[in-house]
C-alpha cells in the first residue's frame, strides 16, 4: 500500500519547480492531487503528469478573492483534504534602499497574507489527521544582502507554523515547515536580476554550500511528503531545513 492511497492533497504553485515535483511524488504515492497556479498553460501541462482524477485550478495565492473561489469550488464538489503544501510565493531581491511599498506589499501578499487566509478558508475542508506543510526558506535565517523583504516574509510564514499548530491541533491538523536552501527551479529566473547578475549570484551562493551544489526540487519534495505522511505524526510546528548544510556554517 502506498503512503497516500485514498488521500486527497492540494499543492499551491503546483505547476512548476518544487510544487510540481511534490505534486508528482504525491501522485506516485497514490494521492489524488489538486494543484493551483496562475498560468493556465503550465497548469494544463502539469495536470497531465498527475494521473487520473487530478485537478488543475487557476488561482493566485496572493488574491483573497481567488482564495474564496477556491474554497467554494472544493466545497461545491464536496472535496476534503488530507494534506496541503503551501508552496506558491514570490522571491524578489533588491537592496534595502531600493525597496518600494509596492514591492513590500507584493511579497507579503503572496508569502504571508495569502497562505494565512488560504488556511483559514480551507480549515473546514481538512480531514482529521490532515497535515499542512508551508514552504519557508533559509533566507529567514542567514541575513543575505538584498533579501530583506523576502527573508522577512518567510520568517513570518515560519512563525505561523507554531501558532497555527496550536490553533489547529484540536481538530487534529498538524502544521510544519520545509525550508529549502538554493534549489534549481524556474523561480531563480524570476528574481528580477539581469542574466550576468544572476550568474554571479548563483556562483557566489554555490560556493557557500558545503555540498557545493544546488538542491533539486525532488529533494525538497521528499521532505514535504515526509512531513505530510503518517510517519511524521509526532512532528508539530517544526521547521525542516533542506539546504545542503548552508545555514549551518
Amino acid at each position: 500500500m502506498k503512503r497516500f492511497d485514498n488521500k486527497t492533497v492540494l499543492v499551491t504553485g503546483g505547476n512548476s519547480g518544487i510544487g510540481l515535483a511534490t505534486a508528482q511524488q504525491f501522485a506516485r504515492e497514490g494521492a489524488r492531487v489538486i494543484i493551483t497556479g496562475r498560468d493556465q498553460a503550465t497548469l494544463d501541462s502539469a495536470r497531465a503528469s498527475l494521473g487520473e482524477g487530478a485537478l488543475a485550478l487557476q488561482s493566485d495565492q496572493g488574491s483573497i478573492a481567488d482564495t474564496g473561489r477556491l474554497a467554494a469550488l472544493l466545497a461545491e464538489q464536496n472535496i476534503t483534504l488530507d494534506a496541503i503544501f503551501i508552496n506558491a510565493g514570490v522571491a524578489k531581491f533588491a537592496p534595502f534602499d531600493a525597496i518600494t511599498e509596492a514591492a513590500w506589499d507584493a511579497s507579503f501578499d503572496a508569502n504571508v497574507k495569502g497562505p494565512y487566509f488560504l488556511i483559514q478558508a480551507l480549515a473546514s475542508r481538512l480531514n482529521r489527521g490532515a497535515a499542512i506543510v508551508l514552504n519557508g526558506s533559509i533566507n529567514a535565517h542567514i541575513g543575505m544582502p538584498s533579501s530583506s523583504v523576502y527573508a522577512a516574509s518567510k520568517a513570518a510564514l515560519i512563525s505561523l507554523a507554531k501558532t497555527l499548530s496550536a490553533e489547529l491541533l484540536p481538530q487534529g491538523v498538524r502544521v510544519n515547515v520545509v525550508s529549502p536552501g538554493p534549489v534549481t527551479t524556474p523561480l531563480y529566473g524570476r528574481l528580477g536580476l539581469e542574466a550576468e547578475q544572476l550568474g554571479e549570484m548563483a556562483a557566489a551562493i554555490q560556493g557557500q554550500i558545503p555540498l557545493k551544489r544546488f538542491g533539486t526540487p525532488e529533494e525538497v519534495a521528499g521532505a514535504v511528503l515526509y512531513l505530510a505522511a503518517a510517519e511524521s505524526a509526532f512532528i508539530v510546528g517544526t521547521e525542516l531545513i533542506v539546504d545542503g548544510g548552508m545555514s549551518q556554517l
